[in-house]
Order: C-alpha cells, then structure tokens, then sequence
C-alpha cells in the first residue's frame, strides 16, 4: 500500500458511508409509497404511468405472480435490444453507419444487458450507432438495475411481513426504483461528467492526424448520460471499448472518484433500507460491515500486489510506480487497482485499466471477488439478496451448533429456506464451473484463446465467472466474439439472473407467510462483531471450497510459472 492508495481507499469509504443512511432512509419511505422531496414533481408521472399500463398499485402479489412479472418484464427487452442491434444500419442515430451485428452476437449482447451483466464481445464506439446505445444499452441498464432493486426489497418484505401470503408489487417496485432513484442521480451525474470533459452529443466521428501523420476517427456520441447509468447500475456497458479507461468516459480525477462512487452506493445503502424495513437498523450496519469488511480486505490486497511490480523485471526497470502495464498513468497502479476492486466487488463490469494487466495474484483477488455471488456489496439489489443468502446459512450453522432452530430477523429458518438458498447459491458455480471445464477441452472454446497454460485458463474461468456473476468485465485476451462464446455465455447470463432470483423470490414467499418469533435468551445475536465473524466465515469458507481447484488451476498456477521465470 502506498500513501496515495491510502488516501483514496480512505477518503471513498468516507464519503461512500457518508450517503449510505440519507440514501437508505429515502428508498425506504420511497418503496412504502410515503412523501419524498421529488413527490410533488414524480407522483404525477408515476401515476400517469401506472393508469397507461393498468397497474393497481395497491394489489399486492403473492411471490409466484412476483416471479411471473420479473421473467415477463425482461423478456420484451431482450427482444427489442436484439432488434436493435439486428436492424441498426437502417435505424435513424447511426451517423457512422455501424452494420448490423450477427445473429448471435446480437443474443449475447441482448441478454447481457437485459440481465444487468453487460458482458461485451465488441467494441462499443465501433459496433453500435447513437440509437442502439440509447434506446438498446441505456435503457437496459435501467431496466435491470430497477428489477434487481425490486428483488432485494421483496425479499426485504418477506423478511419483514408476518403472517402474509404477498411480497409487494412488481410493476410499483420497477416503476418507483426507475423514477425515484435512478433517474434523478444519473441526471445530476451526467450533469457533472460534461462539466468535466465527457460528450453528450449526436455528433458523427470526427477526425483528427495524429503525431505519426495518421489520420483516426474519434468517437462522439451521448456517452455522459450513458456513463452515469452504467456505473450506478453495476451494468458497466461502456460507450467506448476501453470503457473508464477511456478519456471520454472518465476525462479527471474527479469523474474517477464519482465513478468509484457510484457503483457501489445503491447496493451499500439498500442494508439501510433493509434495516428500516426489518425494524432494526442494526442489521443493516452488520451487513454493510461484513461488505466493507471484505471489500477493504480486496483493496489492501489488489493495491499491494500492482505496487510491488513485477517479478519478472525486478533490476531491469524502474517500477517505483508499480506495474503501469495496461493502466491509466493518471490514476497510476493504486488508483487503478482501486477502481477494478470496487468494479468486481460491486458487479459493475466498468474498468479503468486492461484486467487482463494485471498480476496474477491480481487476478485471484478480482476473480474471488465475483466468485461470492455479489456479496461485496454487489449491484443494485443483487449484493443485498445475496449477502442475505449467506446470512439464511450462517444461521443455519449457528442453530445446529446451539441446538435450536435457526432465526434470522423474527423468522425461523427451516428445511424450505435451506433448500431455496442452497439451490439459488449453487446454481452459479455450476453455472461457470462446467461451461469452463468444457471450453478448455474442445477445438471452439480453445480457438478464443489468446493466452495457452495457466494464464489461458484464467481468461475463460474470468469470462464464465464474470458472466454468471452479472459483472461483465473481462481478462481481454479471450477473444469470445464467436458463436461458440457468444451462445454459451449467454445461457450462462441468464442462468446467473434467472435461475437465482426465481429460488430468492419463492424464499421471500415463504418468510412472508411466517408468524415473528420472539427473542429469547437462546436467540443468537445478528448484529455484533460475533455474527459478523461468522458471516464473513461462511462466505470464505463456502467460496473456498467450491472454487479452490479452479483458481488453483488458473491464477495460482501463473503466480508459481512466474515466480520461476517462466511468464505464465
């Protein structure tokens, strides 16, 4: 760690702690239906919104009508953003007239953005045109940060109700997340990324010579309202394909820390809406503690292993800087490093370096991130019913080492639960281990390798764990814009999103219809530094033993190659 990564990992937690209760308190008297500061501007629309589509807000629905909603509402998306993308080069907004994208990069892409993973198997200033970015990408990285938003606080509910056979209302949930929270930050954050430097124009590709005599094409395009969006719902679609590395997308230090910022504020202060809704605010602060934990832990880790350099040019250059190799020398290795740490952490796939720079040690640190499913802190919704998952276990645990039956906020967590949190936790190994383990061993998925040994197993482990995981980053040198990559990654995106929620959802039904339990003396504590331990126990120790051989096949084995000369 040096004194500039300090700094930064200090003054973010601060200012990231700083919104977390004001923010929380106000989802929360958002998602009851009480009166916010943006009502009087807001109700009126969301009315109007509700009456168009025939909503009843106050129908309530039982946790399969939930589920039935959530399925319905991504289906239409993924048809219009594949239309999009298949329709484009006739579409009006294309001044560079981009052509339409394959069929099966067009799949991809369209289940990649409506499953909130904006996993990329092209570069965006290249392949899509001002109208696919607007009306395809943007759009779905709403759309799906609101639909994550709503999962969580279903689950939420169910924690919270007594005796209930409802979890809310979808189409409110969706309709109030979308309007009252994700619209006005991303308008003030678009705001200031073009005070800063970022375009928000429908300009074409200008030209310019550069210093070798050449001439290049610079993209412009509405990137600023893009990039707010994409940072605050963990989406991470960048407009260009350097996405935050990009001078267009993050032009200052300033856009950098708001970036930082912004992927990990609504999954941090939705443990103080949980709080609230639960009626112990107490037990957010112990979830966002076991995040913040984990979080600074990756941090320390990531920001000492880019610092020290590489091994293999230790005497031969000066890295006093640490290993620049793939990164931004304005944020230099720690402020990089940073950047990717929250990035994985949060399930945001934005970067502000090449990941496929990084050390391989590195590497572990990014992969183990995601390989928790989104606990650390997470995206929008996703890190708060996943944490949650963990936590259903962990009282599991405790209750059987105690002699009596679990409990977790008021409610008893017996046989169902535990089968409905196993199934929602186990769907996501299988679902990146065995498409890994295939990739490896036939012609298609070798043929995408840009890397072979440790290190080319690295790369497709990075892609599958990053799809199924909903963070969409990559190590870069896989090349998977092929129908082999395109497809099965797809599958796995959509096994990530719907797979796992579908079991959250039915979790929510079934805690819901339960009468609170009282405290007693047998009751074990979930709020103190105990709980937390035990918390944080249960996710090292699950993700240890589902994901040990993998990374030791991968970033483990690069590190050893390394450290024997060998570069993988």
């Amino acid at each position: 760690m040096t004194l500039s990564g300090t700094a930064q990992l200090v003054l973010w937690l601060i200012l990231l702690l700083a919104a977390v209760r004001p923010l929380g308190g106000y989802m929360q008297r958002v998602f009851a239906g009480e009166a916010t500061p943006l009502s009087p501007l807001l109700r009126p629309i969301e009315t109007a919104l509700y009456r168009w589509a025939g909503v009843r807000p106050d129908q309530q629905q039982e946790w399969h009508s939930y589920a039935l909603a959530f399925l319905f509402f991504h289906l239409p998306g993924m048809l219009l953003l594949y239309g999009l993308l298949r329709l484009q080069y006739w579409l009006p907004l294309n001044p560079a007239g981009q052509t339409a994208l394959s069929p099966d990069l067009a799949l991809n892409t369209a289940v990649s953005f409506a499953t909130n993973t904006s996993s990329e198997s092209y570069g965006g200033e290249t392949t899509l045109g001002h109208l696919a970015q607007m009306a395809g990408i943007a759009v779905q990285s709403f759309l799906s940060a609101a639909a994550g938003i709503a999962v969580a606080l279903a689950l939420t509910r169910g924690f919270a109700s007594r005796g209930m056979t409802t979890i809310g209302n979808f189409w409110v949930d969706v309709t109030r997340a979308t309007l009252y929270v994700l619209l006005p930050i991303c308008m003030v954050a678009t705001l200031f990324m073009a005070w800063q430097g970022t375009p928000q124009t429908f300009s074409a590709p200008v030209d310019a010579m550069t210093l070798e005599g050449a001439e290049q094409a610079i993209s412009l395009g509405p990137v600023a309202s893009q990039v707010s969006i994409k940072l605050l719902s963990g989406d991470g679609g960048g407009f260009f394909n350097a996405q935050s590395a990009h001078p267009f997308e993050n032009p200052s230090n300033l856009t950098n820390l708001l970036g930082m910022l912004l992927m990990p504020l609504l999954g941090a202060a939705l443990t103080n809406t949980f709080g609230r809704m639960v009626g112990n605010e107490r037990q957010g602060w112990a979830l966002l503690a076991a995040m913040v934990v984990l979080v600074l832990v990756g941090a320390v880790a990531l920001q000492g292993f880019e610092t020290a350099g590489n091994p293999l040019l230790a005497g031969n250059v000066d890295q006093h800087l640490g290993n620049l190799e793939g990164k931004e020398l304005r944020f230099g290795a720690p402020g990089s490093a940073l950047f990717a740490e929250i990035g994985t952490a949060t399930s945001d796939g934005a970067v502000n370096s090449m990941q496929d720079s990084f050390s391989p040690l590195s590497g572990l640190v990014l992969l183990s991130n995601m390989m928790v499913d989104e606990v650390i802190i997470g995206g929008p919704g996703s890190g708060l019913f996943g944490m949650l998952l963990f936590a259903i276990v962990s009282v599991f645990v405790a209750g059987l080492m105690i002699g009596r039956t679990p409990e977790y906020v008021g409610n008893k967590i017996e046989a169902r639960e535990v089968k409905l949190t196993m199934l929602a936790l186990l769907a996501v190994p299988a679902a990146l281990l065995i498409p890994t383990a295939v990739a490896v061993v036939i012609p298609a998925g070798l043929a995408g390798l840009g890397n072979a040994g440790p290190h080319g197993f690295s790369e497709v482990l990075y892609a599958y764990t990053s799809a199924v995981n909903t963070n969409g980053s990559s190590f870069a040198g896989l090349s998977t814009n092929t129908p082999f990559y395109n497809l099965t990654l797809a599958l796995a995106m959509a096994i990530g999103r719907f797979v796992v929620i579908v079991p959250v959802l039915a979790l929510a039904g079934s805690l819901a219809t339960q009468r609170r339990v009282a405290e007693s003396l047998g009751t074990m504590p979930t709020t103190g530094g105990l709980w937390i331990g035990l918390l944080l126990g249960v996710i090292v120790i699950v993700g240890g033993l589902t994901y040990l051989p993998a990374l030791a096949l991968g970033p483990v084995a690069e590190h050893l190659a390394m450290l024997h000369g060998s570069v993988f």
